[in-house]
């Protein structure tokens, strides 16, 4: 049993004076010059060293424009079927000016802001609902599913039967669209919770009340913000039909009035307008997932 204690011994020294050779080698072999920083870059490095995806982002829509502006005044494209982006952008500013598109833009945000809010609320409240309780899955998923099935065109006959063509049957068609995906992503988040965090607030001795407000909510919060942000788009496409069927005002209803007239301008205008607000929208919702997750790893921001 001593001889590996022995063996030890034998080798300790060999390789004590091994190091030594070594590490006179490396005095001598040192520069005498400044040392270069070989280690891991710090964070002020690293910074330097960060790729501009942001920049990177917008290049290809800048390019497109650039193109798209060159084969239009080379006379490549003609303006009847797509005016250039400059010509578009005078459009907007003589249309500014006279007050006409700050007034249906204004009409078209309060449909959509109204129609978002109901339909987001109900949905939210199935959602929860039916999450929750297998009573309430029973009584209301099946008939929304069968609603949710029906083609979104196919109701506009019947809502202009009930509604007419007032705000009341646009408003309720973007709130039929904006119900449904945040109502199938609350389900499904609240369905995704981990059952062991569930189970750590029964045995903490949470009750019901508390259990959803501590851990099944927050737990389902990046769904039903997924949710969200899938509902905006809905919102848009949802107005872009109301607008196009008997709308007296709004952004839709330049871009039907222009197609009369074969103002290609103010249809492309509108087009752009849409890409904008919805661009926008989307942004807001993400800033939304930034603040309301900042606790979640997949949201916290780099270096935190």
């Amino acid at each position: 049993m001593s001889h590996p204690t022995v063996a030890a011994e034998q080798v300790t020294p060999a390789a004590s004076t091994h190091a030594g050779y070594q590490s006179a080698d490396a005095e001598s072999a040192t520069p005498t010059g400044p040392a270069t920083p070989t280690g891991p870059a710090t964070p002020a490095r690293r910074r330097r060293m960060r790729t501009p995806y942001r920049i990177i982002s917008w290049t290809t829509p800048v390019i497109l424009l650039a193109v798209w502006q060159a084969l239009a005044r080379s006379g490549v494209i003609s303006p009847q079927i797509l005016p250039a982006p400059l010509t578009v952008l005078a459009t907007a500013r003589n249309l500014t000016e006279t007050g006409e598109l700050p007034r249906h833009l204004l009409i078209s945000l309060q449909r959509a802001v109204i129609g978002f809010a109901i339909g987001a609320s109900l949905g939210l409240a199935l959602g929860i609902a039916v999450g929750l309780s297998r009573l309430a899955e029973a009584i209301l998923d099946r008939t929304v599913q069968i609603v949710r099935a029906i083609p979104f065109l196919a109701i506009i006959p019947l809502v202009i039967v009930w509604f007419g063509v007032g705000e009341t049957g646009k408003i309720f068609l973007v709130a039929l669209g904006t119900l449904f995906p945040l109502y199938l992503n609350t389900v499904l988040g609240i369905r995704q919770v981990d059952p062991k965090l569930l189970e750590m607030g029964r045995v903490t001795g949470l009750g019901r009340l508390a259990l959803i407000r501590a851990v099944v909510l927050p737990g389902a919060l990046p769904s039903i913000l997924n949710g969200v942000r899938l509902a905006l788009t809905n919102a848009w496409l949802a107005l872009v039909v109301a607008e196009t069927v008997g709308a007296a005002a709004g952004i839709g209803f330049m871009a039907t009035n222009a197609r009369e007239f074969l103002q290609t301008d103010v249809i492309v205008l509108v087009i752009v307008l849409y890409a904008l607000i919805g661009i926008v929208a989307d942004l807001i919702a993400r800033l939304l997932e930034r603040r309301l997750l900042s606790w979640h790893p997949n949201y916290a921001k780099p270096g935190k």
